[in-house]
C-alpha cells in the first residue's frame, strides 16, 4: 500500500514553529569538516525560514588564519552548494552576519579578543549576552576551551556550552572532562549533541509511541518477539582515519547513537512532554539494561574489521590500507551485540544491535517483530508458519515508517501474502526531512534540552561499555574480520542464530 496521505485540520496550528531570540553563535574549529558539511549551512536554513532572530551574528573562531571576508566567500560557496535554488543575493544578508578571529586555542589573549570582538557585536546587534559556544574540535581540545571560556569569564549563565560527541573515550576520561565542565558552567548551560537525536524519525518515536492508542499497549514482552537495531554504513572511514582508529566503532557510535535509539524506542512513557521528564526516562532505560559479564561476553557482544572487498560493485581496500590507519590496527569497524532489559515491560525479549562499516548498503533502521500468531485456524488449510508482522521505524536513507501484515489474496480460498503498509516523508510531504542539525541548533537557542544528552546519561552508557573495553584491550582474539561489502559475518550471525533468528536484510541495497 503506497501513498498514504495525512490527515491536516485546524489542529496542524501544532506544527507551527517558535523562532528564536537574540543569539550570537561562537564556533570553534570554524575552519574544519564539521563547520563546512553542517552548521553554516543548517543555520542559514534556519535564518531563511525566519526561525533566527535579526539580531544574529557567527563568530567563527580557528586556527587558520582568516580575514571575515574569506570565511565568508567560503560560507558563501557552501551555501549555494546546499541551496542551488536561492539567490546569491537572498544569502548575502546572513553571510554579512559572519564573523572570522583567529588564535591559539590555549591562549588566553585568543579568548579576550574573542571577549572584545562579543562586546562589538552585542552592541552592534543588541545582545545581551546571550552567547552559545561551539565546540566543532577534536575532543582533545574541550577541556582546554572550556578552561579558558571559563577562566576569561565567558561561562556566564546567559551562556550556553554545545559538546559535540564523543564525551569522553571511556567511564575516566567522561567524568573528568564532565568535572572540568562543572567548574565553570552549569548543567543546564550544557547541550551534549548527538545528532542522531535530531533526526526526524528518531524523533517521531516518542509520537509514534505516545499518540497512538493501537501501539503502545502492544509495545511490551507479551507481544514483541525481539528488536532489531541497524546504523550500517557503506563508506569506510575517509577523512577521519586519524580519530577513528583510536576510537572504533564501540566509541564512535555505540555509546552515543545505538544506545540513545535503544532508549527512545523502549523507554516507559514520561510524565509530561518537558526535556527533564524525557531524559529522565532515557536514562531509567539504560540503568535496567542488563550488564555485560566479562566471562561470557563473546555469548553478547562481538566486534569484527572490514577487509577489502567490493562495495556496490566497486572494489574498495580493507581498513588496515585506509589512509591514516596503523597497518597493525586491532580497531574494530562493526559490534553487534545482544541485549536484555531487566524490567516488566521488555523482560527476556532480546534486542538485538549492531553498527558497522563498509557494510553492503547504508542502512538505520529500528524493526520490532511481533510475535507470531498462536495455534491458528488456518494450520488445517496448510499455512502453518504465518510470517510476524514487523514495523520498522528507517531512519536513513529514506525516513519513514512500514508495517508488514497477512491479508487474503485474490485467487483461491486460503491465499495468503505478507503486504506492506508504507509511509515516507518524502513521498507524503513532497521534501526530503530537514537537516538534524537545524532542529538540535534552533532547539538549543530555544533552550530546549529535549534531543541532548544529560551527564547521567553519558555515564550510564559508559559504565555498561566499561567491561567490553577493558577484555577487547587485552584480548585480541575477540576481533574478527569481514570483507567489505558484506552484511555481517558468521561470529556477528551466531548472536541470533543461537536464538533461531537471523538478521534482516539491509534495506540500502
Amino acid at each position: 500500500m503506497q501513498n498514504i496521505k495525512p490527515f491536516i485540520d485546524k489542529e496542524d496550528m501544532l506544527c507551527a514553529e517558535v523562532a528564536a531570540g537574540a543569539t550570537a553563535v561562537v564556533v570553534f574549529g570554524a575552519s574544519g569538516d564539521l563547520v563546512r558539511r553542517k552548521l553554516i549551512s543548517s543555520l542559514f536554513g534556519l535564518y531563511n525560514r525566519s526561525l533566527i532572530s535579526e539580531q544574529f551574528y557567527l563568530i567563527g573562531a580557528g586556527r587558520k588564519n582568516l580575514s571575515d571576508r574569506q570565511f565568508r566567500q567560503n560560507a558563501q560557496k557552501v551555501i549555494q552548494q546546499d541551496y542551488s535554488d536561492i539567490s546569491a543575493e537572498q544569502i548575502q544578508p546572513f553571510v554579512d552576519r559572519i564573523y572570522y578571529i583567529s588564535g591559539d586555542y590555549g591562549s588566553a589573549s585568543f579568548y579576550r579578543n574573542i571577549e572584545s570582538r562579543l562586546n562589538e557585536l552585542d552592541g552592534r546587534y543588541n545582545i545581551e549576552n546571550s552567547h552559545i559556544f561551539y565546540l566543532a574540535v577534536p575532543p582533545v581540545l574541550y577541556g582546554t576551551i572550556v578552561e579558558q571560556l571559563g577562566s576569561a569569564g565567558l561561562s556566564k549563565q546567559q551562556s550556553k556550552l554545545v559538546v559535540e560527541k564523543p564525551f569522553g573515550r571511556d567511564l575516566q576520561s567522561a567524568g573528568e572532562l564532565n568535572d572540568k565542565i562543572q567548574r565553570y558552567f552549569d548543567e543546564s548551560q550544557v547541550y551534549r549533541i548527538d545528532h542522531y537525536l535530531g533526526k526526524e524519525t528518531v524523533q517521531n518515536i516518542l509520537m509514534f509511541r505516545f499518540a497512538n492508542s493501537i501501539f503502545e499497549p502492544v509495545w511490551n514482552r507479551n507481544y514483541i518477539d525481539h528488536v532489531q537495531i541497524t546504523i550500517a554504513e557503506s563508506i569506510g572511514v575517509e577523512h577521519r582515519g586519524g580519530y577513528y582508529d583510536k576510537a572504533g566503532a564501540l566509541r564512535d557510535v555505540f555509546q552515543n547513537h545505538m544506545l540513545q535509539m535503544l532508549a527512545l524506542a523502549a523507554m516507559e512513557p514520561p510524565t509530561s512532554f518537558e526535556a527533564d521528564r524525557i531524559r529522565d526516562e532515557r536514562v531509567n532505560l539504560l540503568r535496567s539494561i542488563r550488564p555485560f559479564e566479562p566471562a561470557k561476553l563473546d555469548k553478547f557482544i562481538v566486534r569484527g574489521q572490514y577487509g577489502p572487498g567490493s562495495v556496490g560493485g566497486k572494489k574498495v581496500i580493507g581498513y588496515r590500507a585506509e589512509q591514516g590507519i596503523d597497518p597493525g590496527s586491532r580497531t574494530e569497524t562493526f559490534v553487534a551485540a545482544k541485549i536484555f532489559i531487566d524490567n516488566w515491560r521488555w523482560k527476556d525479549v532480546p534486542f538485538y544491535l549492531r553498527a558497522g562499516k563498509r557494510l553492503a548498503g547504508k542502512d538505520t533502521e529500528i524493526a520490532i517483530t511481533f510475535k507470531k500468531v498462536g495455534d491458528s485456524m488456518f494450520v488445517p488449510a496448510g499455512l502453518a508458519d504465518i510470517p510476524p508482522n514487523i514495523l520498522v521505524l528507517q531512519i536513513q536513507p529514506d525516513e519513514g515508517i512500514s508495517l508488514s501484515f497477512q491479508a487474503k489474496r485474490p485467487g483461491s480460498k486460503v491465499c495468503m501474502s505478507t503486504l506492506r503498509m508504507n509511509f515516507s516523508y518524502r513521498e507524503v510531504f513532497g521534501t526530503e526531512a530537514p537537516e538534524a542539525y537545524r532542529r538540535l541548533l534552533l532547539d538549543c537557542m530555544l533552550d530546549d534540552q529535549t534531543l541532548f544528552n544529560r551527564y547521567d546519561s553519558v555515564e550510564v552508557s559508559w559504565r555498561l561499555l566499561a567491561p567490553v573495553l577493558k577484555a577487547w584491550e587485552t584480548d585480541d582474539s575477540t576481533l574478527f574480520g569481514y570483507p567489505a561489502g558484506s552484511e555481517s559475518f558468521p561470529q556477528a550471525d551466531s548472536l541470533m542464530e543461537a536464538d533461531g533468528r537471523k538478521w534482516r536484510k539491509l534495506s540500502g541495497i
